[in-house]
């Protein structure tokens, strides 16, 4: 059923700031990573860097920052803004990263709140305002990068405006990005910036699978990856879609 790749092939997951940036069950998404890659015979490991640890991006080959409360936000960014060429280099040179709620809006220019105004990291054009109340509810996006609807749940006060950028997805039910034009997160390289936690990957494997799709090619030329059983994860997402869409 579960069936290993050809050659040997590993991969290296960062976790940027567990300790800050936890708020919305990322670990799943870490766990779903490593258990598509264990069951594909793929040797994974994770590395999480706490808030006083240097961070090597050259040894990573998929990151994942967090999603956090403003605070939090304001706090990470500061430790990032020391590594933000180091990181621009890995995303300038195609390498994967997924970032949720407050990681996605680190990605941009700024995020403006009552409170003052957080500095991004400007690796990715876009900006972040906070808009009158939170968006919060079940959301349903149809993604270029996947054949299955993509569910998830969003919870924020940002409004996120991502210029010419390709969205993650259109979106089918919920807010997405400002409840206004139709668009959830963002696509850049091989970057993934979304609002949808829950978390994201258990919930949407063909994503899960795209972001090690992308590693392995970026790694080792190319990646064929072997299918793995998902009718549990077919039917939740098709469950979903029937309740929310009627």
């Amino acid at each position: 059923m579960k069936r290993a790749m050809k050659r040997d092939m590993e991969l290296t997951i960062g976790h940027l700031y567990p300790d800050l940036l936890n708020l919305y069950g990322d670990r799943g998404n870490i766990a779903c990573l490593m258990k598509r890659c264990t069951w594909r015979g793929i040797h994974a490991r994770t590395i999480g860097f706490e808030s006083e640890d240097e961070v090597d991006f050259s040894a990573l080959d998929i990151v994942l920052l967090g999603g956090g409360s403003d605070r939090e936000q304001m706090l990470v960014c500061e430790k990032l803004k020391k590594i933000r060429r180091d990181f621009q280099d890995y995303v300038e040179d195609n390498g994967v990263v997924l970032a949720v709620c407050g990681g996605y809006q680190l990605l941009g220019k700024y995020y403006k709140t009552k409170d003052g105004t957080i500095e991004g990291l400007d690796l990715v054009d876009i900006y972040t305002e906070q808009g009158e109340g939170r968006l919060i509810d079940n959301i349903i996006l149809k993604s270029p990068l996947c054949e299955m609807p993509v569910v998830g749940f969003e919870n924020h006060g940002g409004r996120t405006y991502i210029g010419k950028n390709r969205p993650f997805g259109k979106v089918l039910y919920g807010s997405g990005n400002d409840s206004e034009s139709g668009c959830e997160g963002v696509l850049y390289k091989n970057v993934i910036g979304t609002y949808l936690h829950g978390p994201l990957l258990p919930k949407n494997p063909q994503i899960c699978d795209h972001l090690i799709k992308k590693a392995l090619e970026r790694k080792y030329g190319s990646a064929d990856l072997a299918p793995l059983d998902d009718r549990q994860e077919q039917e939740a997402n098709t469950y979903m879609i029937k309740r929310l869409m009627r």
